[in-house]
């Protein structure tokens, strides 16, 4: 019996091309009758999702047809008020950021469904209804029923999934709009993110400009609750960012921003991901990310769960961990959206205060906020954690390949020996992986490792725990933390 996965977008699709790697059939189902190619929508793909997608057959691809962006300036009215620069990405297997227009990265992951034997995508199957019980999930369309052990729902902000369990989708939603203009030009500067607060072309708001492939930038204005744009002369409202040079429309939106959760991502056999279970201002890029997270989150744990190999607990803890990680993007993107969209008087003060310090003070600068970029969230609370929870980093191994490629657990020993005890341990740990050697040393110092030291790494790429060898030898500390790690503590 297979998974069914509501919802062919990019976390849907993920979810499902994740659990096929971990030899789980899927039926994945849209409701749409084909895949609309229409405007960018999410553009900003975070280094470590990239990694994620790699698993699922098309990171590399992702990031090749992206505009890889090094930099991003802060701007107040006509004066430079901030500048991040990321570091070179070194031996990362990617970039810290790439821009990839949503409707590529759609394509690309369905052109990988199309050659997954594992994935079965349905188009227009709108779900009417849901039922469960202990041991399968039925989901209703109108041309018949699909049974699964488990149902995904990636089915999006009007969920239907989440709606026939009868789950609330508490939060606020924000009046003043925002009008997203795709357009292909010359801007006359590299590829960079720009942020502009109160310039004289949209003055008390904001502008953010992004780029994207093909000579193609985002332009994102924040515009009054009335803005009819229909009524507006747009051309204008483009030149006064283009200037003389010529351009041509690719995608016109207009949005309003929200900031919602469901209470909770786990119902019975049910897992909601991505925008069906939570939804946030997209400044910082922490929407599809955060989506794409939830998908590398969910799909071992069904995995596991399936073999019968995981313990009562496994599946709670995508409740616990993804819940944790979307109450933290929501706190972060609603710390920004009280700067961006100040709602009282005390908090318009203070931001007219910090971004007229900044002119001249750059020790203000640091106070701007236009956006906390993503960062993997770290499950350091999480049930599941002996000790650890952020995400290890990645590395080439010498044996060949990367540490995050593998998407098993893995066990990583320094100086110490660890071999499976049974057979319960040598089916959940896919790869045993000595680092004492001398080209494994970048892993052994990005870790902090001494000698005699393991460390169990889930398939997420997550550390689930950091032990150390003590008279009694290690193995009962690594059955003990790999015991935790798929919910049987």
């Amino acid at each position: 019996m297979s998974v069914v996965v509501v919802g062919a977008g990019p976390v849907g699709m993920t979810a499902a091309l994740l659990l096929a790697r971990q030899g789980v059939p899927t039926t994945v189902l849209e409701a749409a009758p084909s895949r609309e190619l229409v405007g960018s929508r999410s553009i900003c793909v975070q280094g470590d999702v990239l990694d994620v997608l790699a698993r699922a057959g098309v990171g590399a691809q992702v990031a090749e047809v992206g505009v890889t962006w090094t930099r991003g300036r802060t701007f107040y009215r006509s004066h430079p008020v901030g500048e991040i620069t990321f570091p070179s990405s070194g031996d990362a297997a990617f970039p810290p950021f790439v821009n990839t227009p949503q409707t590529i990265v759609e394509l690309l992951l369905e052109q990988q469904i199309g050659a997954e034997p594992l994935v079965d995508l349905h188009y227009g199957q709108k779900v009417v209804g849901l039922t469960q019980d202990d041991d399968r999930v039925e989901v209703s369309t109108a041309d018949g029923v699909f049974r699964g052990t488990h149902c995904v729902a990636a089915d999006g902000f009007h969920s239907t999934v989440r709606t026939v369990l009868g789950l609330p989708f508490d939060g606020m939603s924000f009046d003043d709009r925002f009008l997203i203009a795709d357009i292909r030009a010359d801007l006359g500067f590299t590829a960079e993110r720009r942020f502009y607060f109160d310039p004289p072309w949209n003055p008390g708001r904001q502008v953010l400009v992004h780029p994207q492939p093909g000579g193609v930038w985002r332009i994102d204005w924040q515009v009054p609750a009335d803005f009819d744009l229909a009524s507006e002369n747009l051309d204008a409202l483009i030149r006064r960012i283009v200037g003389d040079a010529s351009y041509e429309i690719v995608w016109l939106s207009m949005y309003r921003f929200h900031q919602r959760r469901t209470p909770r991502m786990r119902v019975g056999r049910v897992l909601l991901a991505g925008d069906a279970a939570h939804v946030m201002s997209p400044f910082g890029a922490r929407g599809l990310n955060s989506g794409i997270a939830d998908a590398d989150n969910l799909a071992w744990k069904i995995a596991l769960s399936r073999l019968d190999l995981a313990g009562p607990a496994l599946l709670d803890s995508y409740d616990v961990e993804r819940g944790a990680a979307a109450e933290e993007n929501l706190r972060v993107t609603a710390e920004t959206m009280r700067f961006l969209v100040p709602q009282t008087a005390e908090d318009r003060a203070h931001r007219e205060d910090v971004l007229t310090r900044a002119v001249t003070d750059e020790s203000a600068r640091s106070e701007i906020n236009s956006g906390r970029l993503a960062t993997p969230y770290s499950y350091v609370d999480s049930p599941l954690t002996t000790k650890g929870g952020a995400l290890c980093p990645d590395a080439r191994l010498m044996r060949g390949g990367r540490l995050r490629e593998l998407g098993t657990f893995v066990v990583l020993t320094h100086w110490c020996d660890w071999q499976p005890a049974d057979a319960w341990e040598r089916t959940v740990v896919g790869d045993v992986i000595p680092l004492d050697q001398e080209d494994d040393t970048s892993l052994v110092d990005a870790l902090g490792l001494n000698p005699r030291q393991v460390v169990v790494v889930r398939p997420d790429g997550h550390v689930a725990a950091v032990l150390t060898e003590g008279p009694g030898g290690i193995n009962a500390q690594v059955t003990k933390a790999l015991r935790r790690a798929t919910g049987w503590s």
